[in-house]
């Protein structure tokens, strides 16, 4: 019998270090690759070996996550009710999966790119790309608000040298607006909200209705902090606190795909997310009327961003606009407070991520093949680039949201949660949204395979004979283009994921069946 016991308890303690396990690995690949400083090769292999190892740790916590319980593990008490800890749930695991499945192919891309350009500070780069990873998937695991601020503000610190990479005056100016809106927003409206929130309940624990379910306190007071959270997660790039992203355009490719695809952003909303379901709840957001106000908030920056993407010349300034807009169909979908919306709203953090990565690495793979930026530069470059352009398709198709890509998932759920709430103007908004998508995606396609390749009057830009796909770049972006097809085909793992969090968050409501396409 204690034999049976003391196989159980190594049993239990297997399972809970795991969440601690995912965080540390790439920390420790990160001190591997400054040591490693002298030997690319190795350096870089250890970025891919390292991102391997974290996404299995991460999807074998899965099937558990799947069946409804969690994993759970108390590292230390700061304060009483104030624990430094991990629990992961569906919601973290969503962003915990994509992160880690998504680093694999970016460090594989990375090597492609870096080499190609010639970069100076490669191991730096590293490095920072890797406790980037572990900044994000520790938030996603994080059992709480002090966890998960952590975690927050560790991830916009390691990030900065990544945006003033190439260390121009550009990059200089664009990553001081990055730092400055980002810990400016954290030190203000983020502090004030957690002191608040510790003062009203000595407590920073994410509950499953909410961690304000039971408190006492003014409407107005609630709502103050409700603002002060909603502005202070700054990532999340709700207008107008989102001149931070088109700035940290400047940084190279690999990294606007890392911050408007992956790890910053999505901490953004994913902090939003859990404030909405795990702080306040959906019934204390029904009753203070926060749900339709942040609907109508976030409908005003996916049109107003979508538009300012259309204007556009840069692509990657494009693509930067059009993260700002697809970011708020994220946190629209918590905001409607239905069940169909929050699956939308969820999914979407998937649907987006695949797609977006696709598109920022394409923008990257047309760099380094032909030195162009400008999207009236990329007459006929179909041609030369067929794989890139091929992939830029498919990922226009998922930000859109057409069949059978991830993005018509996300975005169904989304439009039948507007009807289920009554909203038929976040409908229209939903409606008029796409279209915009299509009109400033699709024509970059068209121009690529349409329209005569033209001679470059810069003498920067490469003839066209001179551009072809570069392999090491080449694949990754066409794995996550197929990925963005797949999560259309195949959804369940996500599907199964978002309806786990909200059986959990509307139980005190009607919930509909949500767990498959009606």
């Amino acid at each position: 019998m204690t034999l049976i016991n003391m196989e159980l308890l190594n049993l239990d303690l297997m399972l809970s270090i795991r969440p601690a396990l995912a965080v540390t690995v790439s920390l420790i690949a990160a001190g591997v690759i400054l040591c490693l400083h002298n030997r690319p090769n190795a350096r870089d292999a250890v970025s891919v070996v390292a991102a391997v190892i974290k996404f299995i740790i991460v999807i074998s916590m899965a099937p558990l996550i799947l069946a409804g319980n969690t994993v759970d593990l108390t590292l230390f008490e700061i304060l009483p009710g104030v624990d430094f800890a991990f629990r992961v749930d569906a919601l973290g695991m969503v962003f915990a999966t994509v992160s880690s499945l998504l680093w694999i192919l970016a460090a594989i891309y990375c090597i492609g790119y870096m080499r190609s350009q010639n970069e100076k500070n490669q191991t730096r780069f590293y490095a920072s790309f890797a406790v980037s990873l572990s900044a994000a998937v520790g938030g996603a695991f994080a059992a709480n608000l002090f966890t998960l601020v952590i975690f927050y503000e560790l991830l916009s610190l390691i990030t900065y040298p990544l945006v003033y990479h190439k260390e121009n005056q550009e990059s200089w100016h664009g990553s001081k607006r990055y730092i400055v809106y980002l810990v400016g927003a954290s030190k203000s409206f983020l502090l004030a909200a957690l002191a608040l929130t510790y003062q009203l309940t000595g407590s920073f624990d994410f509950l499953p209705q909410g961690l304000f379910k039971d408190v006492v306190a003014a409407d107005g007071l609630l709502i103050v902090i409700y603002f002060c959270y909603l502005f202070g997660f700054a990532k999340s790039a709700i207008m107008p606190f989102h001149a931070w992203l088109p700035a940290a355009m400047v940084a190279p490719t690999p990294v606007s795909a890392l911050l408007h695809a992956v790890a910053v952003v999505k901490m953004g909303v994913f902090c939003l997310l859990r404030v909405i379901f795990h702080v306040f709840g959906i019934n204390l957001m029904s009753t203070l009327g926060l749900g339709i106000i942040t609907a109508y908030l976030v409908s005003f920056t996916i049109v107003t961003a979508s538009i300012y993407a259309l204007t556009r010349d840069d692509l990657k300034a494009r693509l930067a606009y059009s993260t700002v807009s697809q970011l708020s169909y994220i946190i629209l979908g918590a905001a409607m407070l239905t069940p169909m919306a929050a699956m939308g709203g969820i999914i979407h953090i998937a649907a987006h991520a695949f797609s977006k990565i696709t598109l920022f690495f394409c923008a990257g793979s047309i760099y380094c093949a032909s030195h162009r930026k400008k999207i009236s530069d990329l007459s006929g470059i179909g041609k030369r680039l067929p794989i890139t352009m091929t992939a830029f398709f498919i990922g226009s198709l998922g930000m859109i949201g057409i069949p059978p890509t991830g993005g018509f998932i996300s975005k169904w759920y989304l439009v039948v949660g507007s009807v289920d709430a009554g909203q038929m103007a976040l409908l229209i908004v939903l409606l008029v949204s796409a279209v915009l998508n299509a009109a400033y995606f699709l024509p970059v396609t068209y121009k690529a395979f349409f329209e005569r390749e033209k001679i470059p009057q810069d003498p920067s830009l490469l003839a066209a004979n001179d551009i072809h796909e570069i392999p090491m770049i080449a694949m990754p972006l066409l794995i996550t283009a197929l990925l963005s097809l797949l999560l259309g085909l195949y959804p369940d793992y996500f599907l199964g994921l978002a309806n786990s969090l909200v059986a959990e968050a509307f139980v005190d409501r009607d919930l509909i069946t949500v767990g498959s396409l009606p």
